[in-house]
């Protein structure tokens, strides 16, 4: 439990270093067909920031953490970046595209967390 809120600050901090906005948590534990414990979701206003987004948080995480995600996906056109932290999954999207596919919603029976952007 530790680690995970060590790990969830590390990719908040990752995350709000490149600007990146409409930060939720969505803890999963309590969900049977969740395939992880928690979502990270956020968004970048384009495919560069996106990716920087991404970059920032893995170079964060492992400078502080010592840890590396398991997997990544989506630096081909930086639309959706997810990286997959076994326990932690990190959806990173630009607007038009979170807006789209609304995991939380989708997840909406999930603890759903705020974090406020900062300016």
């Amino acid at each position: 439990m530790e680690k995970d809120i060590s790990l969830l600050n590390a990719i908040k901090t990752g995350i709000q270093e490149k600007k990146g906005k409409k930060i939720i948590t969505a803890d999963l534990k309590g969900i049977e067909a969740a395939s992880t414990d928690y979502f990270v979701i956020c968004e970048g206003n384009s495919s560069t920031q996106v990716d920087a987004i991404a970059d920032n948080i893995y170079d964060y995480v492992l400078k502080n953490l010592g840890i590396k995600p398991f997997a990544f996906d989506g630096y081909q056109n930086a639309q959706w970046i997810v990286l997959d932290y076994g326990n932690i999954w990190v959806h990173i999207f630009q607007p038009e595209i979170r807006e789209f596919y609304n995991l939380e919603k989708l997840w909406n029976d999930a603890k759903l967390s705020e974090i406020p952007d900062v300016e």
